[in-house]
């Protein structure tokens, strides 16, 4: 059950980041994001009255808050990268490193003890975020050319390393919320990550626009995304955390594919062999 569940969870944010890249391409990525958490915090707010919790403490509820700081720093950094650059190379650099991280913090806090296999998917992290992370000559500005025999770092490659590290304190901290609080630490989640989005709308020259119709797209979109992380809830506490957390970070796949099929994005050999190191080291670090 709990693998079901953390795949169906890869489903949705899947397609959550997928619309909400292509959201932030005709719109400010920081309002794109704050009005997405906004959805998804109406949506949480209507549902955690209504799931049992005998048990509601502080501490479920702090871990709770501190999964929404990452949750707003993962996605104000992924759709500030996907708005001007590659889908197919800021999603897998966030996901490689949201899904190292968690097995590492495992290891290292929890007591997890990854097999060798495991081990080997973590050491192929490191090269897969470099290779990801380079541009052909193609990529650089109009008119620039990169230097002989280098790649440049390809557009959105920082934001997407950056994001990765925000959801991994997402999985992390959801991970240790007490079972016996129900659904209120997500609702303290999204509430979180909706505070931790205004200092960045709030920094614009100017207040960011957004026709009617396209906001309520974004809050449409962001209510799939606390979907998607209470899919992933619910699938941690039905298995061990880096499994829930390898299974749910399958959500690449999605996008990547969307963006190379439906918007014609074409991957140089460097990035395509990156996602294919990617792949395998989230197939090895499952064994974990």
């Amino acid at each position: 059950m709990g693998e079901a569940l953390a795949l169906a969870s890869a489903l949705c944010f899947g397609a959550t980041h997928f619309l909400n890249g292509l959201l932030a391409r005709r719109a400010d990525s920081a309002a794109v994001a704050l009005t997405g958490q906004l959805g998804g915090t109406a949506l949480m707010l209507a549902l955690a009255p209504l799931a049992a919790a005998p048990h509601i403490t502080p501490a479920a509820l702090g871990w709770g808050a501190l999964s929404g700081l990452g949750t707003g720093l993962g996605v104000a950094f992924l759709y500030r990268g996907m708005s001007g650059g590659r889908f197919s190379v800021v999603v897998p650099l966030s996901d490689v490193a949201a899904v190292a991280l968690p097995v590492l913090i495992g290891v290292a806090l929890l007591g997890d003890r990854p097999t060798w296999p495991a081990w080997t998917g973590i050491a192929a992290a490191p090269p897969a975020l470099w290779l990801i992370s380079r541009s052909a000559r193609a990529d650089a500005s109009p008119g620039a050319a990169a230097p002989r025999g280098r790649g440049v770092v390809a557009s959105g490659a920082c934001d997407g390393l950056v994001a990765g590290v925000g959801f991994a304190a997402q999985f992390v901290a959801l991970a240790q919320a007490d079972a016996a609080a129900g659904l209120w630490p997500l609702a303290v989640s999204r509430a979180v990550s909706v505070l931790a989005l205004v200092p960045p709308v709030a920094r614009r020259p100017r207040a960011p626009r957004m026709p009617g119709r396209l906001a309520w797209a974004c809050a449409g979109v962001g209510a799939l995304g606390t979907v998607a992380i209470t899919l992933y809830v619910l699938a941690a506490r039905e298995q061990l955390m880096s499994l829930a957390v390898v299974l749910t970070a399958l959500y690449p796949a999605i996008p990547v594919l969307l963006g190379v099929t439906v918007l014609r994005e074409r991957l140089t050999r460097a990035q395509a062999a990156g996602l294919a190191c990617a792949g395998a080291a989230i197939a090895l670090i499952s064994l974990a």
